[in-house]
């Protein structure tokens, strides 16, 4: 991302060129900070129904706990990769940790489902700060190649085991403590990573121009919440695609992003270097990350539903649930980067998308007795497979031609394609899964001594939708993967983009 562009023009300050005898102490508190990140949104997913159901959340708004996290995230992590690079990484990292700790306290002690909301978009933005910093004090603090090749590896590895402690530590500490905890228990990993980090990593800056983008910020930003505040309100009840309130925000939301794009294009230091997408390599790869994201967030939080709603699965039994996906994916990855050199990038694409539109639309066979062992631990394992064939050559994708100055901003945009596409997708598809439960009722319910029976088929119903649509979001990953990506093996390097 931003925060590792120029690594060569990097100095870190007092280092005189000789490795840093803190380093390693360094990469362990800067992994512990990624844990704390990543786990973060697995342990919220386990958490989602519960607190829901505490809070008196509408079906409607739910989906607000997800996006206003990924919108903050994903809008500001540009900007965030800046303001590390300009006013110092370290710093910026321990306002990120310390920052984080708050608003992770203040979600935790909520009592209505504004403050969440609130607590966490302001999660978002605190992780947006946290992220790239961490991610360019490794850059500059590990000078040697064989050694910053380690210190990536255990950061990767971090980043990808991460989310199946999560799903289990989720489980726990809602079962047997409170949803809350989920939230809560940030405060004190944050608080004293915080302080270990001062006596053991130092300040580093980028030289050059110091421009912040505020106005492109501001922009889409604003588009991006709005565009899903429009999706939200297309799901209330009597109101709908049609209504008025809806097309307002969308179009006002569209204005807001068409703003952006040409606002970018003619800005000196621009939040988004439009010659970064435009790259026909480079666009594919976002564009998938974009339609991944949407789908899989989708994904998490539906089936979630399914698993606490209708299945009747605790949350730490819905941890285990989703433990295969996690590991399915870890498990692949390693032979997808050793097909990667191999065969390129467009065959790994193609296959996974196609593996992972299978497993999403064996969703849509689910009822309210099936097995998990007969449709829900399959789906996940082919979809597990797929996207560990779609990550490793996506990410590789992304840096085809780009220079070493642009390599950071290139990383960067597509963490924030994905983060984007989870937020947009899981408000989208929420809308369709709100929209489908409330007109099967509508059309079922002629009785009242059948609510309860209408109102959990109603449920399934939902989640047909919404794994539907879902599948159709990675549809349209496979589309971009077959138009625009035509890197041959020779074309990519060895190393992917860093996930943040």
């Amino acid at each position: 991302m931003s925060a590792a562009e120029g690594v060569a023009r990097h100095e870190h300050e007092g280092s005189g060129g000789a490795p840093d005898p803190t380093r390693w102490r360094a990469l362990a508190v800067i992994a512990v900070a990624q844990l704390m990140v990543v786990l973060d949104a697995s342990i919220v997913n386990i958490a989602i129904p519960s607190a829901r159901d505490d809070l008196g959340i509408s079906n409607a708004n739910v989906q607000w706990i997800v996006t206003a996290y990924t919108l903050a995230f994903g809008g500001l992590l540009l900007l965030g990769g800046r303001i590390a690079d300009f006013t110092g990484r370290k710093r910026t990292f321990l306002v990120g940790l310390l920052g984080f700790a708050f608003a992770s306290g203040l979600g935790g002690i909520a009592p209505n489902q504004e403050l969440l909301f609130a607590a966490r978009a302001l999660q978002g933005a605190f992780g947006a700060l946290l992220a790239p910093a961490a991610l360019s004090i490794i850059t500059v603090t590990f000078t040697e190649p064989k050694e910053r090749a380690k210190a990536f590896g255990v950061f990767g590895a971090i980043s990808g085991g991460g989310a199946a402690i999560g799903l289990i530590l989720g489980g726990v500490l809602t079962e047997y403590a409170s949803w809350r905890w989920c939230l809560g228990v940030n405060v004190p990993i944050a608080v004293l990573t915080a302080l270990a980090a001062i006596p053991v990593v130092h300040e580093s800056r980028a030289p050059g121009d110091r421009s912040y983008d505020i106005p492109g910020t501001v922009l889409a930003t604003l588009g991006l919440v709005t565009l899903v505040y429009g999706f939200t309100e297309a799901a209330k009840e009597d109101v709908g695609w049609t209504a008025g309130s809806t097309i307002t925000f969308l179009v006002v939301a569209v204005v807001l992003l068409a703003a952006f794009v040409a606002y970018e294009a003619r800005a000196k230091n621009p939040l988004l270097p439009l010659r970064i997408v435009l790259d026909r390599n480079r666009g594919g790869a976002y564009l998938i990350f974009l339609f991944v994201g949407a789908g899989l967030f989708a994904m998490f939080l539906f089936l979630t539903f399914y698993l606490q709603q209708t299945l009747g699965y605790s949350p730490l039994k819905s941890g285990f649930a989703f433990l295969p996906f996690s590991l399915g994916i870890i498990a692949t990855a390693g032979v997808a980067a050793q097909l990667l050199p191999r065969v390129g990038p467009r065959p790994l694409l193609l296959v996974g998308l196609v593996l992972a539109i299978a497993g999403m639309l064996w969703l849509t066979q689910i009822t309210q007795d099936t097995s998990y062992w007969t449709h829900v631990l399959p789906s996940e394992i082919v979809m597990s497979v797929g996207m560990a064939l779609v990550f490793i050559p996506a990410s590789s994708v992304a840096l085809v031609g780009v220079g070493g100055h642009d390599a950071g901003i290139a990383s960067a945009v597509l963490n924030t394609s994905q983060q984007i596409g989870g937020s947009l997708g899981t408000a989208l598809l929420n809308t369709l899964y709100a929209s489908a439960v409330t007109a099967y009722i509508t059309d079922n319910l002629t009785n009242p001594q059948d609510a309860a029976r209408v109102q959990a088929d109603a449920l399934v119903r939902g989640y047909h939708v919404a794994f539907f649509w879902g599948g159709m979001l990675l549809l349209a990953g496979l589309v971009a993967a077959a138009l625009f990506v035509n890197a041959k093996r020779e074309d990519v390097p060895a190393e992917g983009a860093m996930a943040v």
